[in-house]
């Protein structure tokens, strides 16, 4: 998974890359047809917001995040994408299965009728 980041009044350094590597690494390999994931760092008014957007099966995904402090924030925003990826992957998953066949009630009713009752 490629991850493209971005900084809006941030300095991007070496240890924030490897923070935001580590954090999406486990999502890369629950998910492997992400291809790339967009990472926005901004700081703004004491806080710091990540906002994070990738596609996933079709479906454009979006999640983000603020506080105080950035780290926490990478690890709100990350949790919050992983719940999403998991909502859209079942989604998906539930598209697959067979809808059980109701059968419509004259139906039912015809049966009675050709049923001798008495």
């Amino acid at each position: 998974m490629k991850i493209n980041l971005s900084g809006h009044h941030v300095d991007v350094t070496d240890s924030i890359k490897e923070h935001i590597n580590e954090k999406f690494s486990k999502i890369a390999t629950h998910f492997p047809t992400l291809i790339s994931l967009d990472v926005i760092l901004s700081h703004e008014h004491n806080q710091h917001s990540v906002e994070l957007r990738t596609t996933y099966e079709g479906g454009r995904i979006s999640a983000s995040a603020n506080d105080s402090v950035m780290y926490p924030a990478i690890a709100t925003a990350a949790k919050k994408l992983d719940a999403a990826l998991k909502h859209r992957k079942g989604l998906l998953k539930a598209n697959l299965h067979s809808k059980p066949e109701v059968t419509a009630p004259e139906i039912a009713h015809e049966k009675v009728q050709e049923m001798n009752l008495n």
